[in-house]
């Protein structure tokens, strides 16, 4: 139908492009392959992923983003990481719940396609998928001119696993618990909304320029390093039941997420001194002139994961972690006496 002055507007014409859509279509059909499980069933651009579930089993799923990492992945242009980051964090999420995964959907949003772009943000889906045993069995792409602006994009995942170990959380949790660390690889998925204030806004640093402190690293490959898997370095320790409970350091840093697992008339007790804090931390906390609690509360501050463990399970739980390459922190105790979460050393 014409508009009020005659001409005819078109999808294209309202900022949509069908071509470039249908075009991205195919160029993504083999990267879903490349993930196929055995349980997967079903064909690339049906209405629906399927997937083959046996008896008795018990699914635990979520659903999460990267936050404003996708500004910095823009801003780099360096968009392969962000898929990843995705997979692992919320691959994360449901190991805590003693879950492995089984499938992953993903919803990619911007203001105006660019098939480069979204294929290599989907290559990173794809990467993550097949690193942590899970199918990409679906997903949405949507373009929304007025939603975003030109060069923006949101991404977002939703993950199935099926509980295959015991991880018992606030209900295994005991005074006299070990806590032990696992290390993140950098910020993860979290603060990137003060981290990009700080060394954009107040530093005046760009994506290129050398990273404070670092010899041979930008600012981008310190800002976008992938989000860190535990599935693989936990599974021995998993299967062997010598997990009490799982906490993932994301929002909220460690005291917001270990209290997440602690029972009512129980603290934690976390001992700060028990690992060097990286540098992209202190370099985030001068510059924003942050200290003591309200920094572990914004940043993981270099611990990814702690793990709670029965005395006689830990020295076990850190030899099969090891096995694996990952150090671990012998970092606190929980105990009576108090509830919540105390940083000793800040």
């Amino acid at each position: 139908m014409p508009d009020s002055d005659g001409s005819r507007i078109s999808y294209g014409d309202a900022g949509v492009d069908l071509r470039a859509a249908e075009d991205l279509t195919g160029r993504l059909k083999a990267l879903v392959a490349s993930t196929r499980t055995a349980d997967a069933d079903g064909e690339f651009g049906s209405f629906g992923g399927r997937f083959r579930l046996p008896a008795a089993t018990e699914l635990v799923a979520s659903a999460d983003g990267v936050g404003t990492k996708v500004l910095v992945a823009a801003m780099a242009g360096v968009h392969d990481t962000v898929g990843e980051d995705l997979v692992n964090h919320c691959v994360n999420d449901i190991l805590a719940e003693g879950a492995e995964p089984l499938f992953f959907l993903d919803y990619y949003a911007c203001g105006e396609l660019e098939p480069d772009v979204a294929e290599a943000v989907v290559a990173g889906v794809a990467r993550g998928c097949r690193i942590n045993g899970c199918a990409l069995i679906g997903g949405e792409t949507a373009e929304m001119p007025g939603i975003y602006e030109p060069g923006h994009y949101d991404l977002a995942g939703f993950i199935v696993g099926r509980r295959a170990w015991e991880v018992p959380g606030k209900r295994g949790v005991t005074a006299g618990a070990r806590l032990l660390g696992l290390p993140s690889s950098g910020l993860h998925t979290n603060g990137y909304s003060l981290a990009r204030k700080v060394l954009f806004d107040r530093m005046g640093l760009a994506p290129d320029d050398p990273f404070p402190g670092e010899l041979d690293a930008r600012v981008a490959d310190v800002l976008l390093k992938v989000h860190r898997s535990y599935l693989a370095p936990l599974r021995p320790a998993l299967a062997a039941g010598a997990v009490r409970a799982l906490a993932h350091i994301t929002g909220g840093g460690i005291p917001g997420n270990l209290l997440r697992v602690l029972p009512e008339g129980l603290e934690a007790v976390v001992d700060t001194t028990a690992w060097t804090v990286p540098n992209e931390f202190r370099v985030l906390a001068d510059g924003a002139g942050l200290e003591g609690r309200e920094l572990y509360e914004a940043f993981n501050m270099g611990v990814g994961l702690i793990v709670v463990v029965a005395p006689d399970r830990l020295a076990e739980v850190k030899d099969t972690v090891a096995a694996s390459g990952l150090a671990t922190i012998d970092c606190g105790y929980v105990r009576t006496g108090g509830e919540g979460v105390q940083l000793d050393g800040v």
